[in-house]
């Protein structure tokens, strides 16, 4: 006979939303148990997603000198240069990998949580059964977190052998670098991994039936990422969509890709990245009077409940923006509305990374939203190579620009391509979430020689643009534009 326990909280799976979710709801003193399917704590995230992508990327811009080269295949192919091997380049993976286990383990010892190994799944309205090889246990709980993430969409009809044809959750147990790689799915994660495999002087071929890779980013930048990436011999076949896949022996081992528009490509290793879905198959939903929808995502209100009385989500299963940052907020959030904590919901001026060779961020709207939504603005633009810190650190190619209101100036969007990206962003988002604009970066000073100079120049060129279109339409002038650095009039009179 298995015992009912019982619990304040149970969150169902220990991702960043469920790991945020259980110490919140420990610290208001609830009795909180969180449960996970693999053996270790983490969750996708650190299974085989965000924690060893990341570390995996770091490994492939290592092998090419750290990404200053502006040709890596020219740095993998150069003087006594050989390709690395997939054990060398996934070697640090496995020991980040620990190290990230170990962190959210003794984060959950700190609040007494209750961490329980097995496979969750609901027998009745907040009642939980958790089988494993150790032996069941039934659950009770006042709330139920569900945050159990998302899986790859797998390809229909074809045979998914983890060799040949993979998704995101196999490409880093691959025994070897492939010669040909064909990526089908032009999202974050099949961009990430084309440009990392280039790097590494793989032939990558890139499909999406959409027009454009990344739609969602703003467009100059994607223009540029495109043109990075095909120096790297990266070819994109994009608004052709795949018919069909299959593994051919010519006489090795290879997949066979027949597109729509009646082309073939071969390749050693085809990388199926085309959406995800909520892992939410095994949960028996039904038992607790809920349904997913033909994605697996559930739906939850502004608190993160769903029609469920006492069982909310959070995270990647519920879809956009399903980014790790995010999820841990949403995870927060949701417990302290389960428990009557006050809290804010999240800001809307979270920021996006796409951590592909070279990375790219982005906070606010894209100059594409602003001009459907018939919203004046101007651009500011400052380029790596018009920056000393661009100098020093071998990055001649990236790109940051801004966005503001042309009439107030208060700042709407942050755009940025190149090394640093990620980390160069949150001077912007700050900015918008306070309700800054051109006369903060004007008049602010940063650190010299650093990537903050970026916002400087960008701005100085945005205040010459409004001047100008202020004169000529007879406008009175904004904010008076202070006298800029040696260094910044240098890149306003070379624009």
């Amino acid at each position: 006979m298995v015992t009912e326990e019982s619990f304040d909280l149970v969150c169902i799976g220990s991702g960043p939303a469920g790991q945020r979710a259980a110490v919140q709801a420990a610290k208001l003193g609830n009795k909180v148990a969180i449960v996970e399917k693999q053996e270790y704590l983490g969750g996708y995230c650190v299974e085989s997603g965000t924690i060893p992508s990341k570390t995996f990327r770091e490994a492939v811009r290592r092998a090419h000198g750290g990404g200053l080269d502006p040709s890596p295949r020219a740095a993998l192919r150069g003087s006594g240069h050989h390709r690395p091997t997939m054990s060398q380049l996934v070697g640090h993976v496995g020991r980040v990998i620990e190290r990230e286990i170990g962190t959210v383990h003794d984060a959950l010892r700190r609040n007494d949580i209750e961490t329980i190994c097995g496979r969750a799944r609901f027998v009745g309205p907040k009642q939980i059964r958790v089988e494993s090889r150790y032996g069941n246990r039934r659950l009770s709980a006042r709330k139920v977190l569900v945050a159990v993430g998302t899986r790859p969409s797998k390809p229909r009809g074809v045979e998914h052998d983890g060799k040949t044809v993979i998704t995101s959750d196999e490409i880093l147990s691959l025994e070897k670098l492939p010669r040909t790689m064909a990526v089908v799915g032009a999202g974050v994660i099949g961009v990430e991994y084309a440009s990392m495999f280039a790097a590494l002087g793989v032939s990558v071929t890139v499909i999406d039936q959409r027009a454009r890779p990344l739609e969602f980013v703003d467009y100059e930048i994607i223009d540029e990422l495109i043109h990075q990436m095909r120096r790297h011999d990266v070819t994109f076949r994009c608004g052709d969509a795949v018919s069909k896949i299959e593994i051919v022996n010519t006489p090795e081992r290879q997949g066979l890709i027949q597109l729509e528009s009646g082309k073939y490509l071969v390749a050693d290793v085809i990388l199926f990245s085309a959406g995800r879905v909520g892992a939410t198959q095994d949960l028996d939903l039904a038992a607790c009077g809920l349904e997913a929808d033909d994605r697996g995502r559930l739906t939850v209100d502004a608190t993160y409940r769903t029609a469920a009385d006492g069982i909310y989500a959070a995270g990647d299963v519920i879809g956009f923006p399903a980014l790790a940052a995010t999820s841990s907020e949403q995870g927060r959030i949701a417990a302290c509305n389960m428990f009557g904590a006050a809290c804010e919901p999240m800001a809307d001026h979270f920021p996006v990374g796409i951590y592909s060779i070279p990375e790219l961020s982005m906070v606010g709207a894209t100059e594409e939203e602003l001009t459907t939504q018939k919203i004046p603005y101007e651009v500011g633009m400052a380029r790596y190579r018009e920056i000393s810190r661009g100098h020093i650190g071998g990055d001649d190619s990236g790109m940051f620009k801004m966005l503001f209101h042309r009439d107030d100036e208060r700042l709407l969007g942050c755009h940025c391509i190149g090394s640093g990206a990620t980390e160069l962003i949150h001077i912007g988002q700050a900015v918008l979430a306070l309700g800054g604009g051109l006369d903060y970066f004007l008049k602010t000073v940063f650190n010299f020689p650093t990537m903050a100079e970026c916002y400087k120049v960008a701005a100085y060129r945005a205040a010459n643009k409004l001047q100008v279109i202020r004169q000529a339409t007879g406008r009175q002038e904004g904010t008076a534009e202070p006298e800029p650095s040696p260094v910044a009039k240098v890149a306003i009179l070379a624009s």
